[in-house]
């Protein structure tokens, strides 16, 4: 049998994800003011892509994340995900500023706390409504958008969402919290489906406690100890480890991942 010669059959990246570029991409990261988000930027950044920075309410850390990153083009941009129509718009925005979108990383979210037995009926139903409008229809709504712009370009995309790993291990101080990142999973999951004859992969990332500034004050507190043991490595995670996996998965060749959600905790949740 004859073989090919190997200068007549396509490049890897070609044959993986055809046309998708692996660098000087235009990428839209929601909730990149700080923490995880910042990293996400500065690691597409490095990779030589622009970056559409998205803040809800920390202009001047957005500001900051802005001017950390390597190269040049990118942009800020301020929007409340609670609202359809700003969600709509940051999209649109983003796609002008860039000129287009190849890849969106939905990171935005709230995360406040509301344990069930000690928290009043009014202040319960507030606390689900906010991190559902955020941390689910904000997400999907801007997937929506973003998904528009690249399907009207027709050279294929990346959307990453960000997950959790209370979305399987539970949250029982913050159930809406764990809640709406299963929802995201599973959104995350329909759209690859959906999307995927558009050349669209979809994936999510299901992290652990990730060493932020939202929760120095627990790894600094007396819960500290307790929640790096949970990891076998007994630490937490890194933004930097967390955003070189979005990065790989927003590359060429993760286009067959469509649909995963990938674990990021150390093994300090196993699930089959």
């Amino acid at each position: 049998m004859q073989h090919p010669d190997r200068s007549e059959t396509p490049a890897a990246d070609e044959a993986v994800s055809p046309g998708f570029p692996g660098s000087g991409r235009r990428v839209l990261i929601s909730g990149a003011s700080r923490g995880l988000g910042r990293a996400v930027a500065e690691a597409f950044a490095a990779n030589g892509d622009r970056v559409a920075v998205h803040y809800g309410s920390r202009r001047r850390d957005a500001e900051a994340t802005v001017a950390r990153l390597a190269g040049d083009g990118h942009v800020l941009l301020g929007a409340d995900l609670a609202d359809p129509r700003q969600t709509a718009d940051l999209a649109d925005a983003a796609a002008e500023a860039l000129g287009g979108l190849d890849v969106l990383v939905n990171n935005a979210a709230v995360n406040t706390p509301h344990p069930p037995a000690t928290t009043d009926y009014g202040d319960w139903c507030a606390a689900w409504r906010r991190h559902v409008d955020v941390n689910l229809l904000g997400t999907a709504n801007l997937s929506h958008a973003a998904a528009r712009h690249m399907i009207a370009r027709g050279a294929g995309g990346r959307i990453v969402n960000i997950g959790s790993r209370g979305a399987f291990r539970g949250e029982p101080d913050h159930p809406a919290y764990g809640a709406t990142k299963a929802a995201v999973h599973a959104l995350g999951q329909s759209l690859a489906v959906a999307l995927a004859p558009h050349g669209i992969a979809v994936t999510s990332v299901a992290p652990g406690f990730i060493d932020t500034e939202r929760v120095t004050h627990r790894l600094t507190g007396p819960e500290g100890e307790a929640i790096r043991a949970q990891s076998p490595y007994g630490r937490v995670a890194t933004p930097e480890e967390v955003a070189a996996a979005v990065l790989w998965l927003a590359s060429p060749q993760a286009g067959w991942s469509a649909g995963a959600v990938l674990d990021l905790n150390g093994a300090s949740y196993l699930r089959t």
